[in-house]
């Protein structure tokens, strides 16, 4: 299976035209701007208007990675679909297929993975297996949420932190650019981060926004993502020193420099762009790197470590070495 290993062949990342800046939010939610920015480092985020849908941003991100995918030597066709998101369209069905549908992709399988922030990172640890394990050769992996459908406008404690987007990568067989992904959860704790009505738990709750548990969920983040980037630096065999770029949850920058400071990571090596387009759940990885990509930040042959920390509990966190993509 080790020869089956994938790498990136296309990267692409979505976000909805209208932006969202500090200054709209102070009046509604009693804040300021310096208040914002010293809590997150958010500056401004990007919110879907009504009528645009989850699969809409999925379908945006998953053409561009596709198409990238053919600039690079790829075919630009896929075998399998998987969709990381904790905002689907709708309740049931998945929305996964109507993204392939989108797309034109004909009748590959297509499937969702839940794991709220941490889903990219759930969802590149089953695209790899499908791979190395020959089910397929190649897989679009996209995580998209619109965390502004589920968020109380009002809340002042939740509101300034999340914008909506789409990131989608193209995963091919050989190459072997992904070397681990460690993973984990904790049930115990999925009070953190919830939204507590409308599930089997609860079909008629009224209670339909998301909530945080805020100082948990920050000492949880920092704990869990900087444990597990350790675990994976491990199992490849690297220093902290031998890593060019560490790109974790865009979710707050004071969680990001923490897990730097423990890890003993330069700020340099530290990819941020969460002041620009602020918390976009599953999406913030892939949208972070593309992102990232497209400013020249990432070089074939770096050494690049993911880390993720998101509601269930779930965390994890990877190391892969950045292809040439052009």
């Amino acid at each position: 299976m080790q020869d089956r290993l994938p790498r990136i062949t296309g990267i692409g990342h979505a976000l909805p035209p209208r932006v969202v800046t500090n200054h709209d939010l102070v009046a509604r939610l009693d804040t300021s701007d310096d208040w914002i920015r010293s809590r997150s480092g958010i500056a401004t985020r990007h919110h879907v208007d009504p009528g645009t849908a989850t699969s809409d941003l999925a379908a945006e991100a998953g053409a561009r990675a596709l198409k990238h995918d053919l600039r690079t030597g790829g075919t630009g066709e896929v075998g399998l679909l998987v969709l990381a998101t904790t905002t689907p369209d709708r309740t049931c069905p998945g929305t996964a297929p109507l993204v392939a549908a989108k797309l034109g992709l004909g009748t590959i399988p297509a499937f969702d993975v839940n794991a709220v922030c941490s889903g990219f990172l759930y969802g590149l640890s089953t695209a790899t297996g499908m791979i190395a394990g020959g089910v397929t050769d190649s897989v679009l992996l996209v995580a998209a949420d619109t965390f502004s459908t589920i968020v109380d406008p009002e809340d002042r404690r939740t509101a300034f932190l999340f914008g909506d987007g789409a990131g989608a990568v193209v995963l091919r067989a050989g190459g072997g650019g992904v070397h681990a992904i460690t993973l984990g959860a904790d049930g115990g704790q999925e009070d953190l981060i919830i939204t507590p009505g409308g599930g089997s738990r609860d079909p008629e709750g009224d209670e339909r926004w998301f909530a945080m548990q805020g100082q948990a969920v920050y000492r949880q983040a920092v704990e869990r993502m900087t444990g597990s980037t350790r675990e994976v630096l491990e199992t490849v065999g690297w220093g902290v020193a031998d890593v060019d770029r560490f790109v974790g949850h865009q979710a707050n920058s004071r969680i990001l420099a923490a897990v730097a400071q423990r890890l003993g990571l330069p700020a340099d090596r530290v990819v941020m762009n969460l002041d620009r387009v602020g918390n976009t759940a599953a999406a913030s990885i892939p949208v972070a790197l593309s992102d990232a990509h497209d400013r020249g930040l990432l070089q074939p042959g770096d050494k690049v470590a993911l880390a993720a920390f998101g509601g269930g509990a779930t965390w994890g966190a990877a190391a892969l070495t950045w292809p040439e993509l052009g």
